[in-house]
């Protein structure tokens, strides 16, 4: 008896510490929505799938062909490349065009969004040529933007293998075609022959980042300059050199708007800025970025989302032909705070973007997609809460080089969902909260290679950057292939619910963009959703119940109406213009005219904004916004709910 309860003594410590671990495990479970919960915040929510039709015609492919030296990774290598945009590409008025980014045919195809008018033109490719174009080349996403300042949409091509193209919408011309577009080299002096840099791109951001009144464009690339599509090539690729710190990846460009010209033959041109920012931040793994005026002074900041390494946000510093940013961080002295859970700091695999007021302060916070897969990787998303007192608060803490946000992604509900890629925030049933919509999955197969990709992000980093060394992942093998769209509502407790299982949308394929607009102009947000690998999918919104809802279109004053008997030009949008609107009963919501933030899902460029079921009559609605000068403009307004077109120059006047 004595020896046995000396025994017990001994053990004492350790049994203890076993029940301490075993009550806080159970005390920091994180509380989890019922089956009927779910089912009840899906009722406010209802959507439609459609097809949406693609020319035909095309040599189909189901993995890309690679620089021999990724030939054991070529279905890693072919992971990315599947986009998809909305906006009014036709000027009628309404963002129901899609402009789509297939890797099967690797095309950029223009094409209206299904069952809204769907007859108004036939579905085409871009053409570019005369631009030189090889094998080695294949398109990563597509960017909408008035980047001649015409009042028509053009749209920015990003590319893996070459320089990106702008397409500019040519006057003259009736209805929506391949010769509607004139196609332009963003980088001037490629001939006949490419000869030009062989970029990789996976991110580009669309702002008015010096302030001058004109949007300028950053292009945020992944792999180092190289050939990585050409499989006659043995070598001159590498991979990243860190699983944490990668800085060896392709480096990122700034371009300022120069000029640009309308007519059948439009023109446009940008200035290339060298050396904005320093090699550690613009030789990051880049796969999205996003663009915002988060503290208030009307130059947009900057965050980009790394594989490989700390995402960065950039603080902009920029005067009028000078774009210059400050990095700043999150303070570091808070020892229960993880590095990885700090801005600039993390060692998570940065895959998308996305602003929103997720706390209702009426201040910007930030969703951050990273890998999330339970007996896989086991990262976390992030939800960056604004913790400055005001904007006058943040821009100090800016100017000093910190950032105060605090990841409350885990008690939100936002920790975890899987191999995340772009996100979108957005109110899509008009009850005053946002939805965050979020795309997932990997590579999709029949052998499960996650053992090999744990040992792979266990490895030495001196192996990493070396091809040979990695693990095979080919055709037929599966890392998340089964993962699924999800779509986060918030609860009446505040935290975040997936009820994607209930509204039908979590199929069991890998999804990459996803692009936001209202189509048929009745004030739901319909979106779209690009598929790696499988074809996209359209969903019209009809939510049974939905809330009012504040929607403007925000043009820049002096821009070409139809012309002769071309196609009508909507406008040119105020990318940038920030909207506050205060509901008679209180509420506070905040928005912008988004360039294009994200992975590769671009949202139209409309403001809209849900005010809840409760609002009676008119709102107050505060403007701000850059004219063609630089001059920062601010006017407050009232509204009725409901869509409203603004021309915005010294003053804003409603068309």
């Amino acid at each position: 008896m004595s020896r046995s309860v000396g025994w017990l003594r001994r053990q004492l410590a350790g049994v203890l510490a076993l029940v301490l671990m075993a009550g806080l495990f159970l005390a920091s479970q994180l509380p989890s929505a019922s089956a009927s919960e779910r089912e009840e915040l899906a009722d406010r929510y209802r959507f439609t799938p459609t097809t949406i039709s693609l020319p035909g015609g095309f040599p189909q492919q189901a993995i890309r062909r690679v620089n021999q030296d990724y030939s054991k990774i070529d279905a890693w290598i072919s992971s990315v490349g599947s986009a998809i945009a909305m906006n009014d590409l036709d000027g009628d008025g309404l963002a129901n065009d899609l402009c789509v980014t297939d890797p099967r045919t690797d095309q950029v195809s223009i094409t209206p969004v299904p069952g809204q008018g769907g007859d108004r033109y036939a579905p085409f490719a871009l053409r570019p040529d005369p631009l030189p174009m090889t094998k080695p080349m294949a398109p990563m996403g597509c960017a909408p933007g008035d980047f001649n300042e015409d009042g028509r949409m053009d749209l920015l091509v990003y590319l893996w293998g070459r320089t990106p193209i702008l397409y500019l919408a040519k006057d003259g011309l009736t209805g929506l075609s391949a010769a509607s577009y004139q196609p332009t080299e963003l980088v001037p002096g490629n001939s006949a022959r490419y000869e030009g840099p062989l970029w990789n791109t996976n991110a580009v951001a669309v702002d008015d980042f010096d302030g001058d009144g004109h949007v300028d464009i950053f292009v945020g690339n992944y792999f180092p300059h190289s050939a990585v599509l050409d499989d006659t090539v043995s070598g001159g690729v590498e991979m990243n050199d860190s699983m944490s710190h990668g800085v060896n990846g392709g480096e990122d460009y700034f371009f300022r708007f120069t000029g640009g010209t309308a007519g059948p033959t439009p023109t446009a041109t940008f200035e290339q800025v060298g050396d904005v920012l320093p090699a550690e931040v613009s030789k990051g793994w880049a796969l999205a970025a996003g663009a915002n005026d988060l503290d208030g002074d009307h130059l947009p900041e900057l965050y980009v989302a790394h594989d490989f390494g700390p995402d960065r946000l950039l603080h902009n510093r920029s005067t009028p032909g000078e774009i210059k940013f400050g990095l700043v961080e999150s303070a570091v002295g808070r020892a229960l705070v993880p590095k990885s859970k700090r801005i600039g700091l993390d060692s998570f695999k940065g895959m998308g973007v996305d602003f929103g007021d997720l706390d209702r302060d009426g201040r910007y916070d930030l969703f951050v997609s990273n890998i999330t897969t339970s007996f896989g990787i086991e990262e976390s998303h992030f939800a960056f809460i604004d913790g400055a007192k005001d904007n006058a608060d943040l821009r100090r803490q800016f100017t000093e080089g910190r950032a105060p946000y605090e990841d409350r992604s885990a008690p939100l509900g936002l920790a975890w969902s899987g191999w995340g890629w772009d996100a979108k925030l957005a109110d899509f049933d008009n009850g005053g909260e946002l939805v965050v919509a979020q795309a997932t999955g990997f590579v999709k197969g029949d052998v499960n290679r996650w053992p090999q990709l744990q040992e792979l992000a266990t490895a030495n980093d001196e192996l990493l950057r070396h091809p040979l060394w990695w693990p095979n992942v080919n055709a037929g093998d599966d890392i998340g292939g089964s993962q699924r769209l999800h779509f986060f509502v918030k609860g009446d407790d505040g935290r975040y619910v997936n009820v994607a299982g209930e509204l039908g949308l979590d199929i069991p394929v890998p999804t990459r963009g996803i692009a936001t607009g209202d189509a048929d102009g009745d004030g739901r947000l319909d979106f779209a959703v690009a598929r790696q690998w499988d074809e996209p999918v359209f969903y019209h919104n009809q939510s049974p119940s939905p809330g009012q809802f504040l929607g403007l279109r925000l043009v820049h004053d002096g821009q070409t109406e139809a012309s002769g008997a071309g196609t009508a030009a909507p406008g040119s949008p105020v990318v940038g213009a920030q909207v506050r609107v205060t509901t008679a009963e209180g509420q506070t919501f905040v928005t912008r005219v988004d360039g294009g933030s994200g992975h590769s899902g671009k949202r139209s460029h409309e403001a809209h904004i849900g005010l809840g079921r409760d609002v009676t009559g008119p709102v107050r609605v505060d403007l701000r916004w850059r004219d063609r000068t630089g001059q920062v403009r601010q006017q407050e307004l009232e509204l009725t709910p409901g869509w409203h077109t603004l021309r915005l120059g010294t003053q804003a006047q409603e068309r």
